[in-house]
């Protein structure tokens, strides 16, 4: 839109139309006034003229300060509320988290999935699902989240950052998460009733992309999904309890807490191939599980690769720290490059 004060602004720079300091001279002389008529009429339109242009350009500015201004596309995923629950409703919340030093998402009742697509000419044809974590109470969005999605797309790959459903918190989340550490019975209660939640998430993530595959230029067979701590138990998860056509084409729980799946569960006879990654100084000791989850997959001769590196704590992700375990997500891409999914 554009102000009084930008057009007060343009109609000083093209003059004021509606004055002219010749009219004195025209009632003297009729001849000289006739011809400073047509002079003024002249000058009428010449200010008209750069009046229109003024507009026409200001218009273009704001039409392309709100192109750049466009989000993602964002999909919504159709939900249904679990077992004994009701669907909540309340504002979903997104700030920077000073004790875990990132951007984070609260409050998600909703979920859906914020798309990343590769330029035409890289595009090969891979779908990416992509899980942040964050103890099912918030999501670590840029670090777990856009940022992995804006490495796979710049390769060629069509991400999805799904923002699943989360536990209802107040002002901070991670604050009221560490208050609950103190607590077990209320941490179990929120686990069990939020984790089969973001699992299901999971699951319908993976099943619409493989459905709508056609609308982003992807491979039905071609979507794989990715998750980190609590995002790598919804990964896990999937990779356990998929339905035929929900089944994704690879699977990579990093950092996974065991939850999302139980340690006799069955590895599925079409199991898709895993890779893992942890570090052995995880804060929450989660690198057995790491172990586990590839343990369980080349028990019943299923392809996986596992990365446990020595340094990088929990919640490595795309952080920098000058170790070994920054360049992760390297390994992540020549994988998939050994398993085709960067061919197109």
């Amino acid at each position: 839109m554009i102000s009084p004060a930008m057009l007060r602004w343009g109609l000083a720079q093209s003059g004021n139309p509606n004055v002219d300091p010749l009219e004195p001279a025209r009632e003297r002389c009729d001849g000289v006034g006739t011809r400073l008529k047509s002079l003024s009429q002249a000058r009428s339109l010449l200010n008209y003229a750069t009046m229109k242009t003024f507009l026409i350009r200001t218009l273009c500015v704001v039409g392309f300060l709100a192109t750049l201004g466009a989000a993602q596309d964002v999909i919504p995923l159709p939900t249904r509320a679990g077992p004994n629950s009701t669907q909540e409703n309340y504002p979903e919340k997104e700030y920077f988290s000073k004790i875990s030093g990132t951007e984070v998402v609260t409050n998600v009742t909703k979920p859906s999935l914020t798309v990343f697509k590769p330029s035409p000419e890289l595009r090969n044809g891979t779908a990416l699902v992509i899980c942040p974590g964050g103890s099912f109470m918030a999501l670590a969005i840029n670090i777990e989240g856009n940022d992995v999605a804006k490495y796979v797309a710049a390769r060629g790959v069509t991400a999805f950052v799904l923002k699943y459903r989360l536990a209802h918190t107040g002002e901070d989340a991670e604050q009221e998460l560490n208050e609950m550490l103190k607590d077990g019975q209320k941490l179990r209660d929120m686990l069990g009733k939020m984790v089969p939640l973001a699992v299901a998430d999971g699951l319908a993530a993976v099943t619409y992309v493989r459905q709508h595959a056609s609308e982003w230029g992807v491979s039905p067979d071609r979507v794989g999904i990715i998750g980190f701590s609590a995002g790598g138990a919804v990964t896990a998860g999937v990779a356990f309890h998929y339905l035929p056509e929900g089944r994704p084409a690879f699977v990579a729980p990093i950092y996974a807490p065991a939850l999302g799946f139980s340690k006799d569960a069955t590895v599925p006879a079409d199991a898709p191939p895993m890779f893992v990654a942890a570090a052995t100084d995880d804060e929450l000791g989660l690198a057995p599980v790491s172990v586990f989850l590839y343990e369980k997959w080349i028990a019943v001769h299923k392809s996986a690769e596992l990365h446990i590196y020595s340094k990088g704590g929990h919640g490595f992700a795309m952080r920098k720290q000058k170790l070994p375990v920054d360049h992760w997500i390297d390994r992540f891409t020549d994988w998939m490059e050994l398993q085709g999914w960067l061919q197109k």
